[in-house]
């Protein structure tokens, strides 16, 4: 089955970039629209554009928010690099990204393709609750949401142990996006830790000649390294995971329909995801949770568009 045409909303950062080499090896990217998040919005843009470089495409790129809606919240730069692609010092592109709002560009996107796009949201969703925010029917325009955030039992990836980055970073846009979306799919943490990938085959799948796996290989390396020093048995890739189920949702086997809220206060509980599992709140489900996918089908888009040329 053909992948429906794409619109990204993304924070690059390591894994958003092979979540983007994914997305235009299978199908059309209308646009990538970016937030900070990862990194500081300076260099989550510029790794878009160079990502584009690379890729070969001539995909438009559309700044947005710099910052959370409410409250400040610290980056990845540990995990990512500096610069969020590892700090390999790559030359930066000679394109700029286009004039108008992300924000805008998801809103007038809308307009031009009603029912036609998949939006696919990788790092946090500021630009997506602003624009809500502006045009409450903007998800009647879509065809599908795919969200990478959350971590369904609380087993989250942050200093707030419940927390899950992307929706940690902005808990508020995340409750604007939760509380107005009828129903989109969210691909949470803990999906990403049960299909982790094996270092030593993802070592390999670099070593083939092609320039995205040469490219992803620098800029991956020092995130590679840091995992396998905290001592994940295996790597993690959330925003591949999400970028799967996006263009494959055959891909699922297993997913189980729920309401699912944010929460906004709490010393330690600030960005959690909480679901209702046994619908005790009689709440129409909002997020279809996905629990599992075929790791091998998976793992072939990943290789596919590592070696795409």
């Amino acid at each position: 089955m053909q992948a429906a045409h794409l619109l990204i909303d993304t924070d690059p950062g390591v894994d958003d970039a092979l979540a983007i080499l994914m997305a235009h090896h299978a199908t059309t990217v209308t646009a990538l629209t970016i937030a900070a998040g990862n990194v500081g919005l300076r260099h989550t843009v510029a790794n878009a554009l160079k990502l584009i470089d690379v890729i070969g495409a001539e995909t438009p790129v559309y700044a947005g928010c710099a910052s959370p809606l409410v409250r400040q919240a610290a980056d990845a730069a540990f995990v990512h690099g500096q610069d969020g692609f590892g700090d390999t010092g790559y030359v930066a592109s000679a394109r700029r990204a286009e004039n108008e709002h992300a924000a805008l560009a998801i809103l007038r996107l809308s307009h031009e393709h009603p029912g036609r796009l998949t939006l696919v949201a990788l790092g946090p969703l500021t630009n997506l609750a602003l624009a809500l925010r502006l045009d409450p029917q903007l998800p009647s325009r879509f065809a599908r949401l795919v969200i990478m955030g959350g971590a369904v039992n609380g087993r989250g990836n942050t200093h707030l142990v419940p927390a899950e980055f992307n929706i940690g970073f902005d808990p508020e846009a995340a409750h604007i996006v939760f509380s107005n979306w009828p129903k989109f799919d969210l691909v949470d943490w803990e999906a990403t830790v049960r299909h982790g990938l094996d270092y030593a085959d993802f070592a390999r799948w670099l070593e083939v000649d092609s320039p995205r796996a040469k490219f992803y290989s620098a800029i991956s390396r020092g995130t590679r390294s840091w995992a396998q020093a905290q001592g994940r048995e295996r790597l993690y890739s959330a925003d591949a995971l999400a970028m799967a189920v996006a263009l494959e949702p055959e891909i699922v086997n297993r997913v189980q329909e729920c309401h699912v809220a944010v929460e906004m206060n709490g010393e330690f509980t600030r960005g959690a995801t909480v679901v209702d599992w046994e619908n005790r709140l009689r709440r129409p489900a909002n997020a279809r949770i996905i629990l599992g996918v075929d790791q091998a089908r998976f793992e072939d888009r990943i290789k596919a568009a590592l070696a795409a040329r």
